[in-house]
């Protein structure tokens, strides 16, 4: 039943597909981007189920997620630190992001970004945390390692939904759907412990 999205994720373009998607959603979090990771390794797990050979592969799929993630949270925190005083105007405008500012410099003063991981699978937090960082002027030592870890345990728990998803529930668009429903779920949760 998934031949259709093994089709639409086989061949090594997938992977700069996935990429450009995250890579990208740091700026319009609107882009389904871990929808698509989920997609992929769900095609990669039915692939490994069929003998295809063909369909992405989960270490290259994983690695490419992980990267284009870092890559997204340094260019949004880049953009955000040279943004002058413009940036940093629209920002006082916003409690929600003056509140996640301030939260955020507080935890990375303090060695704690768990708040850097959290907010990567929260809708729209990458995006808030990786600009507030750099309209804070925090230093990349301090903001880098955590996002590493944020975007390596997002890929993994993204890729690992899609695969073993397919591996426990068969290769059905039921297994795509409950898969997904996981990765919204967990932002929900991860949304939800940023407010509280």
């Amino acid at each position: 039943m998934l031949e259709s999205v093994g089709s639409l994720t086989a061949g090594p373009w997938i992977y700069a597909v996935v990429a450009a998607s995250i890579l990208l959603d740091v700026f319009l979090p609107i882009l389904p981007s871990g929808v698509l990771v989920v997609a992929a390794a769900t095609a990669a797990a039915a692939g490994t189920a069929t003998g295809a050979e063909d369909v992405p592969d989960i270490l290259a799929l994983l690695l490419s997620a992980a990267t284009a993630s870092v890559l997204g949270d340094m260019a949004a925190y880049r953009v955000a630190s040279r943004g002058g005083e413009r940036l940093d105007r629209a920002i006082a405008r916003s409690r929600r992001l003056t509140t996640a500012q301030e939260r955020l410099g507080t935890a990375l003063a303090r060695g704690g970004g768990a708040l850097v991981v959290l907010a990567r699978f929260a809708p729209a937090g990458r995006s808030v945390v990786s600009l507030g960082a750099g309209a804070a002027h925090r230093r990349v030592r301090d903001f880098l390692p955590w996002s590493i870890l944020a975007g390596i345990a997002w890929a993994a728990y993204s890729v690992a939904l899609g695969y073993f998803g397919a591996q426990w529930l068969g290769t059905s668009w039921v297994a795509t759907a409950v898969s997904v429903g996981a990765l919204f779920g967990a932002g929900a949760g991860a949304a939800w412990a940023l407010r509280a």
